[in-house]
This record gives C-alpha cells, sequence and structure tokens, in this order.
C-alpha cells in the first residue's frame, strides 16, 4: 500500500480547521497529523511533524511567521504549502507564491477543491485558479527583464556579501541557517541584514527581495 500523505492543518480560524481536518480524516491517502493554530505551533514541531503538506489559511501567518517553515524558506525537508479560503485577488496570490507557496485555493472553493490541491501538491505540482494562469506568465516575464543583478544592487549601495544575501532572504532563509551555508557567524549575518535593511529603507527581511527589484526598475 503507497504511503499516506501526511498533512498538517494550521489555522487561525478554528471552524475551517476542525472541518478540513474531519473531510480530510475520511480520504484514504491522505493522513491528518495535527489541526491547530499557528501561534500554538513551533517551528521544532513543524520540522518534526513528519507532514508533507501543510495547509494555511492566512496569508499573514506565512509573512510573519516564515520562519517556522522549513522548505517554504530552506531545511532538509521539503514540507509544501497550500493556502486555503484566500481572497481573489492578484496581488495577494504572487506574494503567496513568492513565499514558496505552491497550492492557492479561494474562499468559494469546494471541499473537493481543497482536497484535489492538497493531493495535487503532495505529488510536486502546483495549484491556482485557472484565471490566475495569465497572471503568472506575466509576472515571470516581467522578472525576466528586471531581476535585480550585481549592478543594479550596487546602485543601492549593498556590498558584494549583502548583494550575496539578497536572494537567500528572498528566499526565507533565517539568518542561522545563511551563517551556516556561507561558514559565518549568525551575528555577522545579522549586521549584514541590518545594514541592508538600512540601504534598502525597507521595516522587514520580508520586503528586501521585492525592494530591490521595485527600487532598481527605476535606475
Amino acid at each position: 500500500m503507497d504511503r499516506k500523505v501526511g498533512v498538517l492543518i494550521l489555522c487561525s480560524n478554528r471552524l475551517a480547521r476542525e472541518a478540513i481536518a474531519r473531510i480530510l480524516s475520511t480520504k484514504p491517502d491522505l493522513r491528518v497529523i495535527g489541526a491547530q493554530s499557528i501561534t500554538a505551533t513551533s517551528r521544532e514541531e513543524v520540522l518534526n511533524s513528519g507532514a508533507d503538506v501543510l495547509v494555511l489559511d492566512s496569508l499573514q501567518l506565512l509573512l510573519e511567521d516564515a520562519p517556522k517553515f522549513p522548505q517554504l524558506c530552506t531545511g532538509t525537508r521539503a514540507i509544501k504549502c497550500v493556502l486555503v479560503a484566500m481572497e481573489d485577488d492578484e496581488k495577494t496570490f504572487l506574494t503567496a507564491v513568492r513565499r514558496g507557496a505552491l497550492g492557492y485555493v479561494l474562499q468559494e472553493a469546494a471541499a473537493a477543491d481543497v482536497v484535489a490541491a492538497i493531493r495535487s501538491v503532495a505529488r510536486g505540482e502546483a495549484v491556482c485558479p485557472p484565471h490566475y494562469t495569465q497572471c503568472l506568465f506575466k509576472y515571470v516575464v516581467s522578472l525576466a527583464g528586471h531581476l535585480p543583478n550585481s549592478r543594479r544592487r550596487a546602485r543601492l549601495g549593498l556590498t558584494n556579501r549583502e548583494q550575496q544575501l539578497i536572494p537567500m532572504i528572498g528566499r526565507g532563509m533565517t539568518n542561522k541557517e545563511i551563517a551556516e551555508q556561507l561558514s559565518l557567524s549568525e551575528q555577522t549575518i545579522k549586521n549584514h541584514v541590518h545594514r541592508i535593511l538600512l540601504k534598502t529603507g525597507v521595516e522587514d527581511r520580508l520586503s528586501v527581495y521585492e525592494a530591490c527589484q521595485t527600487r532598481t526598475l527605476a535606475s
């Protein structure tokens, strides 16, 4: 018998997470590992949960708590993310994609759509509403001509080391993870990130990559 797909449900809405858990528990190929609030869940619990798919009902959770999620950011084991009960908004959708989500299910979607999205993402596919396909194509085309290269980053006054950190920050890697990959101390990375925030003029590390794109387009 094939191994069941482990699903960890971290939803801010109690009714939503309990309803999703009940639905998934009736599917022979899916196994609900847990259904709880993200605020009550540590990074270690997510890492050690054995989950294949993580279900969230809020993009804000993904933005604010990104360091909790392995391989949405980075890690040794991939845990794929599906966002459910989401608003029908292209900007929100693209932000979710940039943060690593592989599934985006709208508020009016049926229970069957949620189940199908989880199964598809578990197979290594990506899922979004059909009318967002063109949005994705346009986004990819725009990136082709505007990815922040070293010259553009240098115009922001970033050093070579700071430029090296930009894509790693963009992937959501923590200071500790970056430090380990570059064989530097965590405090050194923290200092670099602090200077990057000052030079780009943004308030948080999650906005750094977008800032490098946006600020350099007009250069």
